[in-house]
């Protein structure tokens, strides 16, 4: 997908980043949208549908936390990439992100560069992720996973999963009974790009759990996780 296809939309309370953004987003051929408050931004991301949503934590209305909360809760939004603005002071952490649904977090002060090099990480992963898909059916006890509709059902009953939690269970399934660790699932879903801990895994992993059921995943103490056939 060429960068004038690509629909972003920033979310800022202070006029200067959200102009410094938006400069440089279009810069590149992006298309962009902003807003400066929480409710904003669910209603810009309502009429404009973007494919990546960068929201700053703290703003007006709403914070930025309980906005990526409310988009998750939408199904035209579980496959929209969002990453988090945070500054380094902020009262703010990786679980907070990831519990709420986010994808990723950059840190401020922000160099257009390290942005651009984020997104673009961040793009190509979820692209990427789509060509994989086929018609194959990933079986996995009385779960079935349809990689050409990216769905998930257990005993015929759909499972409403966001991207994250899709891919992590379909790299799992493609291999019953081997270990992936740590690394290598964070390489696989996240790539080697974009910067994010250990504790994104458990989180995802922990999710996944609540959704499908426990009995499935199997955690490998110190090295990562299984699932058996």
């Amino acid at each position: 997908m060429k960068n004038k296809d690509i629909k972003i939309l920033v979310a800022d309370d202070e006029k200067d980043i959200l102009d410094m953004i938006k400069y440089n987003l279009e810069k590149e051929g992006y298309k962009v949208y902003t807003a400066s408050d929480g409710q904003e931004v669910l209603d810009t991301a309502s009429n404009t549908e973007p494919d990546l949503v960068l929201l700053d934590i703290m703003m007006p209305k709403m914070n930025g936390i309980d906005v990526c909360y409310e988009l998750r809760q939408n199904k035209k939004y579980k496959d929209t990439i969002i990453a988090f603005l945070t500054a380094r002071d902020e009262d703010f952490s990786q679980i907070s992100a990831f519990e709420s649904g986010g994808d990723d977090f950059i840190s401020k002060p922000i160099k257009p560069r390290v942005l651009l090099s984020r997104i673009k990480a961040l793009l190509k992963r979820s692209f990427a992720s789509d060509k994989k898909n086929d018609d194959t059916i990933i079986k996995l006890g009385n779960i079935s996973i349809n990689t050409e509709k990216i769905s998930v059902k257990k005993n015929d009953e759909k499972i409403d999963l966001v991207k994250k939690e899709y891919e992590l269970l379909t790299l799992l399934a493609s291999k019953p009974g081997k270990v992936f660790t740590r690394q290598e699932i964070l390489n696989q879903l996240w790539g080697t790009e974009v910067i994010v801990g250990n504790r994104t895994i458990d989180v995802h992993i922990r999710k996944l759990r609540d959704k499908i059921g426990d009995g499935y995943i199997t955690t490998i103490k110190g090295i990562g996780y299984k699932v058996e056939d």
